[in-house]
């Protein structure tokens, strides 16, 4: 049996419980995407996982919505205020 970890969510709503290798696999390809380019939008911010972690077995668009939920409410990205769409960035 895998080990799991349980996400967080910046609303204060449930997270969920995914496998920890792909959390972390994606949260690390979120980081270093955010970080390369200072604001990433959102609706790139798939792509970028699938860039970063080709081989990866699963939904692109769920992991990556689901960890970048996870790391606002762990306070390690933020969404970019009075930016639309959604920009992310490194929490500052």
């Amino acid at each position: 049996m895998s080990l799991r970890v349980m996400t967080l969510h910046p609303a204060g709503k449930e997270g969920v419980n995914i496998d920890k290798e792909k959390y972390e696999a994606v949260k690390q390809a979120i980081l270093d995407a955010v970080d390369a380019v200072g604001e990433l939008p959102f609706s790139d911010l798939s792509a970028e996982v699938e860039r970063y972690v080709p081989d990866f077995d699963g939904s692109y668009g769920l992991y990556t919505t689901t960890v970048k939920l996870d790391l606002e409410a762990r306070g390690l990205i933020e969404r970019v205020p009075k930016k639309t769409p959604q920009h992310l960035r490194l929490a500052q």
